[in-house]
């Protein structure tokens, strides 16, 4: 069930400050076993899950709903558009993507190398040098199908290829939702509050605004993070990697995990055969920095899937990852309880 949810849930498109089509699927999900659903004015979704008892500290489970991706900032004579990237993208592999703006096919296009001012292969052109080609003959036609401040998605297929691994846009952190909307789906030891977050890559917004309101002591933060176990790539600066384990984070560049609750969850995994990692690098940040900063000080803790190619249209990921992030976000749950 697990990657069935992560399939629908990387087919829909929900680029920063747009992201109603994943709420709105993971609202009709969890409502059947939702105590109270609330979508907040930045268009988090806070679910309240009852469990067999109520916990002696209010615990949260966040993981963000939107996904890096491009708005349209003009509309060239041509019928080209111009335009910037919402999030952090690695301009290298946007080159030659195809996007989806609104439901109109785009390809994100750059001038033959022959005509580029840069000076040699190893430039990448700046984003003001990129445009996408949506097939319109000139600004008027284009203009009846976008227009600036529309938004776009990275349009890529799902795929399971080799010995069980996953590609797909925005597993950067639709696996998080997915997770914590199966554990919804259960039968949990404690009520437990569910925040699907929004605004995360542009600024952990949503987040703040989550923690703010809930005032959780206690929160798990389940992501995706950067994998770059890679050909010419050695050591620490591999980072982590994929079918090796749940990723433990201790640190990254906006927070220092509480101590106690790093090692509770290193704990839990060792004890129920939960294979893991930690990154080996200091790199990163997720929305824990800002829950972290809520007015009560939440303690937080981290668990992720490690991603090659994150922020990008194909996310390359291990689906036995998948299912230890699902079990260990599981046990984190019955700790509270115990």
């Amino acid at each position: 069930m697990l990657l069935d949810t992560l399939k629908k849930l990387c087919t829909l498109n929900g680029v920063s400050g747009t992201e109603d089509d994943v709420r709105d699927f993971i609202e009709s999900e969890a409502a059947p076993f939702a105590e109270e659903i609330i979508i907040d004015n930045i268009g988090n979704l806070l679910i309240l899950k009852k469990g067999a008892k109520k916990p002696r500290k209010r615990l949260m489970l966040s993981a963000h709903m939107d996904e890096v991706g491009i708005i349209v900032t003009s509309v060239f004579e041509d019928g080209s558009l111009g335009f910037d990237f919402v999030g952090g993208v690695d301009r290298r592999v946007a080159i030659g993507r195809r996007v989806n703006i609104n439901g109109v096919a785009g390809i994100i296009a750059c001038k033959a190398l022959h005509h580029s001012k840069q000076n040699g292969e190893e430039n990448v052109p700046k984003v003001n040098e990129l445009y996408i080609d949506i097939g319109a003959s000139g600004r008027s036609e284009a203009l009846e199908r976008v227009a600036p401040g529309d938004v776009g998605a990275f349009d890529s297929e799902v795929l399971e290829f080799g010995e069980g691994y996953f590609k797909a846009k925005a597993v950067d952190d639709r696996i998080g939702c997915a997770v914590l909307l199966e554990l919804i789906k259960e039968e949990l030891p404690v009520d437990t509050w569910f925040a699907f977050t929004a605004q995360e890559e542009v600024g952990t917004r949503g987040a703040a605004v989550a923690a703010y309101r809930l005032e959780p002591d206690i929160a798990l933060i389940v992501e995706g993070t950067t994998a770059a176990d890679l050909p010419g790539v050695s050591g620490a600066e591999r980072i982590c990697s994929p079918g090796k384990g749940v990723v433990i984070p201790f640190m990254d560049k906006g927070t220092i995990y509480d101590r106690g609750l790093y090692a509770l969850m290193t704990q839990l995994a060792d004890n129920n055969g939960i294979m893991r990692q930690t990154k080996q690098m200091v790199a990163g940040g997720t929305d824990a920095s800002a829950i972290q900063r809520s007015r009560t000080g939440t303690k937080v803790v981290g668990i992720a899937a490690a991603i090659r190619n994150i922020h990008s249209p194909s996310c390359v990921a291990k689906i036995e990852d998948f299912d230890a992030l699902l079990s260990l976000a599981r046990l984190f749950i019955k700790s509270q309880g115990e």
